[in-house]
């Protein structure tokens, strides 16, 4: 059977993957076989989400009647349903579904009444609590179909220990990021001197370890010192992988949706207040803004160094009409120039304007040329990929690191 999970979790604490974590125990504990945990991040733009939008699924050996009964008495005794916006949904079926609903919460918008079609034609259990938003997540979750998968493990706190401060060992984790990258990426930002997978929020995650197999992220929670850890658990994901990216085409974005989308740029980029920064790029007769904002930090100076003319492919969500950049190719330079009077040969001193379209005068010795010197201005930048750094990431933007997007 496939067991699906979405929206337990609220600002003040709890967390769908700890949920998740202590469900995998008890459904063991009632003798059943874990063969798969999975960890589905789903489009990061949908506004009622907790934090990074992400739902569980487990693959499981055993009876499907107990184990949707022992996963919504779970749900019930840990989720924060005093929370307006925690809606949470349980899904446990037989049959795999259709990917492509799981490719529409992804990349789109899905409807509750969607997920319940889908639950009623494939004859699943499901139950939803107060709006049942979470039956979305849920069956978005046990659809899913990860062409491009990593890994994460997830380590917890010991409940008593709950909303205190973490004690996790910084140098630890620099270290860790030393030995282990790329094979293991955010777990601190090097550039920026911060620390990315200790959460701040007031929730049971203690640190989490992002990586492309379930080798490497183990072998990095090994070298991780900390505080007395709880329980933890090891997902399959489809985090770093860009599925939540479409090929857009500029007069054709939607609201809430991530893209890529080439374009030329048409305007110098500009800061703003806050630090943001602007650009315009076209596509034909149209345009688009594109934003670096303040929390991408060095990603930024890369930014600023665009010129009109350069062709580029911007990478990010469309939110009020803007393109909120996760990474950027340059694909060509535009040739930027100046322009000044020739030098006389015969004086060595710059010529003046002889008059409009009449070419250049030498004062002195009244030597003409009828062309200017053009200077070609060298570009600072270089063609290819940039992208934000580790603390600004979202969870489904891939990593350079794993390798340069071939788009």
């Amino acid at each position: 059977m496939l067991i699906g999970i979405d929206d337990t979790d609220s600002p003040q604490g709890m967390c769908t993957t700890y949920l998740g974590a202590v469900l995998v125990r008890r459904l063991i504990h009632e003798h059943m076989q874990i063969k798969e945990a999975r960890l589905v991040r789903l489009n990061p733009n949908v506004t009622w989400k907790t934090r990074g939008n992400a739902a569980i699924a487990f693959e499981v050996d055993g009876d499907p009647g107990r184990a949707f009964a022992i996963a919504c008495a779970t749900v019930e005794e840990l989720s924060d349903l005093s929370c307006g916006n925690t809606n949470p949904g349980v899904v446990v079926t037989e049959t795999r579904l259709d990917p492509a609903f799981y490719y529409k919460a992804v990349t789109d918008f899905c409807e509750i009444d969607e997920a319940v079609s889908i639950l009623d034609t494939a004859g699943a259990r499901y139950q939803g609590w107060k709006n049942r938003r979470g039956l979305i997540g849920a069956t978005a979750a046990v659809a899913s179909e990860l062409e491009d998968r990593t890994s994460e493990i997830l380590v917890y706190r010991r409940p008593e220990r709950w909303g205190t401060p973490r004690e996790v060992d910084r140098d630890s984790l620099f270290a860790t990021e030393s030995a282990t990258f790329p094979h293991t990426w955010d777990t601190v930002d090097t550039v920026n001197n911060v620390v990315v997978c200790v959460p701040h929020t007031p929730d049971p995650v203690l640190f989490g370890i992002r990586g492309e197999s379930p080798a490497w992220v183990m072998a990095a929670r090994q070298m991780i010192q900390s505080e007395p850890h709880g329980i933890e658990q090891l997902y399959v994901t489809n985090q770093g992988t860009d599925a939540h990216l479409l090929a857009g085409i500029m007069a054709e974005l939607c609201e809430g949706l991530s893209y890529r989308v080439q374009g030329i740029v048409g305007s110098a980029p500009v800061t703003g207040t806050g630090g943001h920064v602007s650009f315009s790029i076209s596509e034909g007769n149209h345009t688009v803004r594109c934003m670096a904002y303040e929390p991408t930090k060095n990603f930024r100076s890369i930014i600023r160094q665009l010129l009109p003319g350069d062709t580029v492919i911007a990478v990010g969500s469309f939110k009020k009409g803007s393109i909120n950049l996760e990474k950027i190719r340059i694909v060509s330079l535009a040739r930027s120039t100046i322009t000044r009077p020739p030098f006389c040969t015969a004086c060595n001193k710059r010529m003046t304007s002889d008059g409009k379209n009449k070419g250049w005068k030498c004062k002195k010795c009244d030597a003409r040329a009828a062309d200017p010197e053009i200077e070609e201005i060298p570009q600072t930048l270089e063609t290819g990929w940039y992208e934000v750094p580790p603390t600004a990431r979202r969870h489904l933007a891939k990593p350079l690191c794993r390798g340069e997007p071939e788009y």
